[in-house]
């Protein structure tokens, strides 16, 4: 049976971006569009950082409960908006 492909991602969108430069940086667990040239590499780099502490805790996103999930993003200087599942967007 092939593995199972990890359903949940970070969204990382950068709005300060007036050089015309369009920026998207796709990653294991992250899909990043937009920003400045400095903005983005923030961005990368604390999904980066993120993807590090997930790793060294043994867990997938999917894993990861609310709490969880807003405790890492916290370490890694995240701000976190998190979509709320309802009955038709489980399983």
């Amino acid at each position: 049976m092939a593995e199972e492909q990890s359903r949940s991602r970070l969204l990382g969108l950068g709005l300060d971006n007036d050089d015309g430069h369009v920026r998207i940086t796709r990653g294991e667990n992250f899909h990043l569009y937009g920003g400045s040239a400095e903005t983005h590499e923030v961005m990368q780099d604390k999904c980066v950082r993120f993807n590090e502490k997930l790793s060294d805790r043994g867990k997938l996103l999917d894993d990861l409960e609310a709490n969880e999930l807003a405790d890492l993003a916290g370490e890694c200087e995240m701000n976190l908006l998190v979509r709320k599942r309802g009955p038709a967007q489980d399983g």
